[in-house]
């Protein structure tokens, strides 16, 4: 059993970093959010749809934030937007990793699923993760505009994306915390947008 004061430590370190960390995500990234948004917003004022991705963690924001889309966010009387989340279909995924290679499981599906108009919103951590940075040029290739949310060092990812938001953070476990407030920021905007 962990000592108490040590586990206390824990938790106040890790919520004052968490604190720290999201003031300065406002302070640095808040333009960068509300361009995002607004190319979300036109997306699906057009009637298309965003396509997300992402490794790990990543892919569990990809799912969480597809949700909040097409089911509700805050706000209860908000139509539906059309979001799939590229990271939920196990036979696709491993049809194309066994198939074809693991760096095509996402775009082999923007190729199927993605058309001029929509969005692919692209979250790496590292910026580097070489399946989501193949899935954002194959959108680029189809015209559809791509979103990057990364970590403070955007790498490949943030060179081929139209727009990225790169969260501050030294550890994986904060930066994939600030993409999870991204994801909620972003969808609250939306939900301004599309208030009855």
């Amino acid at each position: 059993m962990i000592d108490e004061r040590r586990a206390r430590e824990v938790i106040r370190s890790g919520i004052e970093d968490g604190v720290a960390l999201r003031q300065e995500l406002g302070a640095t990234q808040a333009d960068a959010i509300i361009a995002a948004s607004d190319v979300l917003v036109e997306c699906f004022k057009r009637g298309g749809k965003v396509l997300i991705c992402g490794n790990g963690g990543s892919a569990a924001d990809s799912q969480h934030i597809a949700a909040e889309l097409t089911g509700r966010f805050e706000r209860p009387a908000r139509r539906a937007l059309g979001a799939v989340a590229l990271t939920t279909d196990t036979s696709a995924l491993t049809a194309v990793a066994n198939d074809i290679g693991f760096e095509e499981i996402f775009a082999r599906q923007v190729d199927a699923l993605g058309r001029a108009g929509d969005v692919l919103l692209a979250l790496s951590t590292s910026g580097r993760s070489s399946n989501v940075v193949r899935a954002t040029r194959r959108a680029a290739s189809l015209r559809m505009t791509t979103i990057a949310i990364t970590g403070p060092n955007s790498a490949e990812l943030g060179a081929v994306a139209d727009l990225v938001i790169a969260t501050p953070g030294l550890s994986t476990a904060r930066i994939q915390e600030l993409h999870l407030t991204v994801g909620h920021l972003l969808c609250a905007l939306v939900d301004e947008a599309f208030a009855p």
